[in-house]
């Protein structure tokens, strides 16, 4: 309960923040590359090596997948019913699948599971989130935005040049060797920035002026991303008989919210610009309800 208070009270200085005029107006894009360029890939260092590798570890890799075929299917048959806008229909395709699996992930699975969670959180998010980000992302962009590119060699390129998965490869490389006592209190030291940073960059982001052209695909996406998702795999982890701290990490995972740098990707390739902002600050709000709540049935279920 403390963390979750923690998380809420960044989230309201960064609210504060935006509205304060000694902050520049990007300073949210800041504080969210200085996370991707410093402060997760410090977490990931620290907690690659410690992965256990297992058949139950794969729920956290094959969820994420499942999760993208539900949803890109439901956001497909919901566009042929309603008939909606090219535009629409590729931010819908882009971000519902897309969780904030590790910016609001991490600070949201320490909350609730500890730092046990966190190398089950790893396995989905770069397996996962980020695999599927770089290569089913990269089509979404091509085919439904402006500017746009499938081209093999450059999904190739996002995938091994992305700080992160540069981490990973290296944190499972040495997981032989233990870290000198002070590097890895230098790599815990940095991660502790991760939570405040993200959380009061997710805070000046938020926006709750909506045009009510944007509330049927706004409500369609956040159903399904929110709610659907998780709890499919919910349901379908307890039909297989997973109930250990992997399955239900990949459970509350699953029902992160849209990922923000897929809404903004969908805003710079000239998608629907108030639906993908929508779809990232509502749902994050939204979010602070329906995560308890998916916990709550992954204990009583």
């Amino acid at each position: 309960m403390e963390n979750f208070v923690i998380i809420g009270v960044f989230v309201l200085l960064g609210i504060l923040f935006r509205h304060l005029e000694a902050f520049p107006k990007d300073s949210a894009q800041v504080l969210n590359m200085f996370a991707l360029y410093v402060s997760l890939p410090a977490l990931i260092l620290l907690k690659a090596p410690q992965i256990a590798f297992s058949r139950e570890i794969a729920i956290a890799a094959i969820i994420p997948w499942g999760m993208l075929l539900l949803s890109a299917l439901l956001v497909l048959a919901g566009a042929r019913l309603w008939h909606w806008q090219r535009s629409t229909v590729g931010v819908l395709l882009l971000v519902v699948p897309l969780g904030n699996t590790s910016f609001l992930g991490i600070p949201m699975i320490q909350a609730f599971f500890g730092a046990a969670g966190l190398s089950y959180l790893i396995i989905y998010d770069q397996i996962g989130t980020m695999m599927i980000m770089v290569t089913y992302g990269s089509f979404i962009l091509a085919t439904y935005g402006k500017n746009g590119s499938t081209r093999l060699a450059q999904i190739v390129r996002r995938v091994l040049l992305f700080p992160p998965t540069i981490a990973l490869l290296i944190g499972l490389a040495v997981r032989a060797w233990p870290y000198p006592e002070k590097l890895a209190q230098a790599l815990q030291n940095v991660s502790l920035t991760l939570v405040p940073v993200v959380m009061t960059a997710i805070g000046m982001q938020m926006r709750f002026r909506l045009p009510y052209r944007v509330l049927p695909p706004l409500g369609f996406g956040l159903g399904i991303k929110l709610l659907v998702a998780p709890l499919l795999a919910l349901l379908v982890c307890r039909v297989a008989g997973q109930t250990g701290m992997v399955a239900d990490v990949s459970i509350l995972e699953a029902a992160m919210p849209p990922m923000v740098t897929a809404g903004a990707l969908a805003v710079v390739a000239g998608m629907d610009a108030d639906l993908a902002v929508a779809m990232i600050g509502i749902g994050i709000i939204l979010a602070f309800g329906t995560l308890p709540a998916i916990f709550w049935l992954t204990k009583l279920v």
